[in-house]
């Protein structure tokens, strides 16, 4: 009979320390001025968004409640690494409790799962939309899109649940230095003291499944759309349809791209991509996509843009006659 893996009797250290970016310390000062209005710009724009669509009554299709599910996670993977790196690339203090770095890669990696999920539901919203016009209202109704959610979460935490127990449960007797600039899956569990392959693999194999199957549904759901779009006789209904999901390529070639890139490169290319590279990528990956997407639906959604500009005027004529 086999025995465990490993042996749990060897403390675990209280204490991690993040390096920031590794190599690179000299730039740590203009990482944290280039994150700062990023992060601001994250919080802002995906709050307004949040704030829009609850309020708003007029925006209450499907497509509007996956957006403010959209910026509700972009908030919570932003937040989650973010101001911690701010503060390392500041003051040098890359100090994290175990619990709480098992905290932020929980709450990092699932918010990333979770976000693929929604661009996947969002997909099937504008197939569902541009194919199937008629039955828009019949097929995505509240419920439907309420059970979408909540399977789309549990998704992630299933997922999720049985890393973060395999992390847990690690011994880890050496460094306590993590090459990273937050706790990510891969950095941390080069520092074990048993072999991490298990939970590596396991976490390549479930991100490839979920990413995979998530872009191919996706693929398949605009080769659908395309191929109804360009059926439709009038240029203006086609350049119409087209407009409608103009946002939602870029948001999904926002996320997908450098999230690719920095899964595999950190996987497979550790000896041959440098590790402030690598580390780069991956920050990019968790900031850009939550700084990004809600400038790009309040471009391109005008119902969106209407209702944010006029909650900011209300909010300042309010201000402006309480001060007078």
């Amino acid at each position: 009979m086999l025995g465990p893996p490993y042996n749990h009797t060897v403390d675990t250290p209280a204490i991690f320390f993040l390096v920031g970016i590794p190599g690179l310390p000299s730039s740590h000062l203009w990482l944290a001025i280039s994150l700062s209005p990023m992060y601001t710009t994250a919080l802002v724009g995906n709050t307004l968004i949040v704030i829009a669509v609850w309020m708003d009554s007029t925006l209450q299709e499907p497509m509007y409640h996956l957006l403010c599910c959209l910026a509700a996670v972009d908030i919570v993977m932003a937040s989650s690494v973010v101001p911690k790196m701010v503060s390392i690339f500041c003051s040098g203090d890359g100090s994290i409790s175990f619990h709480a770095c098992l905290t932020q890669m929980y709450f990092v990696h699932a918010a990333t799962a979770v976000e693929t999920g929604l661009l996947l539901a969002m997909a099937f919203d504008r197939y569902i939309a541009i194919c199937r016009p008629l039955h828009y209202k019949t097929i995505l109704t509240s419920q439907v899109i309420l059970g979408m959610t909540l399977a789309i979460i549990l998704r992630a935490v299933l997922i999720m649940t049985p890393l973060s127990w395999m992390v847990s449960h690690l011994p880890f007797c050496g460094s306590n230095v993590i090459l990273h600039s937050y706790c990510e899956h891969m950095a941390v569990v080069k520092l074990a003291c048993a072999d991490p392959m298990p939970s590596s693999l396991y976490s390549l194999i479930g991100s490839s499944v979920i990413v995979g199957c998530d872009v191919a549904f996706i693929a398949a759901s605009y080769v659908l759309i395309l191929r109804a779009v360009f059926g439709l006789s009038s240029k203006k209904a086609q350049l119409k349809a087209l407009s409608t999901c103009g946002s939602h390529v870029g948001v999904m070639t926002l996320y997908y791209l450098p999230g690719l890139a920095s899964h595999y490169v950190s996987w497979l290319g550790q000896d041959t991509v440098p590790l402030h590279t690598q580390v780069l990528l991956a920050d990019l990956y968790l900031i850009i996509p939550p700084t990004l997407n809600p400038i790009i639906y309040g471009m391109r959604t005008k119902q969106i843009q209407e209702r944010i500009w006029n909650l900011l005027t209300d909010c300042l004529f309010k201000h402006s006659n309480h001060g007078s």
